[in-house]
């Protein structure tokens, strides 16, 4: 019901949700399967970079219902944690020792969305369409969602998508600021690659930099003297680690 797939080139690990008959959704298992990734992804220092696409040319279509009873206690323990396993999947992208970005095509709907919010940078097609889409099943937001979302669209765009139930496209994306790029649909994950490409040329700085980012822009972020502070050694290290680097040429 569903894989995850794992091929690293060139110092970019490309992650793929692939589950064709339901529009990759999403099942436990492969929550559990994307977290063992991204495991193997950050123990290979030779990776750079991520990239989190779907399959067939669309991105998740959520959870994959056909393994949720609605009817069940969902506190009971065995369906506690495939919901966590699920959830966790996306905090585990969210925390990869390496910059990610999601090449969205298609649909991305709820549990995709979050997944796609999960990464540091995402590309999307312009006419992919991204729902949050929980109120319209009847459920209230999950996976941290509110969360994501409004730490790149702000909070208007985010009481939109999470409290009206407003669907947008990869345009209107890029204009709040939930993507970088919106492209056509055919050039998504050429330019997802190539930006991936520029920090895996260097795996050990680009893993020092996002944490550096990460930690600095939150939630919550840092003040600007604590960041100027907590960027110091780093960037020594850095200047270091490029003189040595020149002198032995």
């Amino acid at each position: 019901m569903g894989s995850i797939g794992l091929e690293i080139t060139g110092g970019v690990a490309l992650l793929t949700v692939d589950a064709p008959e339901v529009r990759n959704a999403l099942t436990p298992a492969m929550g559990r399967e994307l977290a063992a990734a991204c495991e193997a992804v950050d123990a290979d220092r030779s990776v750079g970079a991520a990239v989190v696409r779907g399959a067939n040319g669309t991105f998740c279509s959520g959870a994959d219902r056909r393994t949720w009873n609605p009817g069940a206690d969902q506190a009971e323990d065995a369906a506690f944690r495939d919901t966590g396993a699920v959830y966790g999947a996306f905090r585990r992208v969210g925390t990869l020792a390496v910059p990610t970005i999601a090449a969205v095509r298609g649909a991305a709907v709820g549990a995709g969305l979050n997944l796609v919010l999960a990464t540091d940078l995402r590309v999307v097609a312009r006419d992919a369409r991204l729902l949050a889409g929980f109120l319209r099943i009847g459920l209230h937001p999950g996976g941290g969602f509110f969360t994501i979302a409004s730490r790149s669209a702000g909070r208007e765009a985010t009481a939109a998508m999470g409290l009206f139930g407003e669907e947008i496209d990869g345009t209107r994306a890029a204009e709040l600021g939930l993507a970088w790029r919106a492209v056509d649909d055919a050039e998504v994950e050429d330019t997802a690659l190539a930006l991936a490409a520029v920090p895996a040329r260097d795996p050990d700085l680009a893993r020092e930099a996002v944490r550096s980012f990460r930690t600095e822009t939150g939630p919550p972020g840092l003040p600007w003297d604590a960041a100027v502070e907590f960027e110091r050694a780093t960037q020594m290290w850095s200047q270091r680690r490029r003189a040595s680097r020149e002198d032995n040429r």
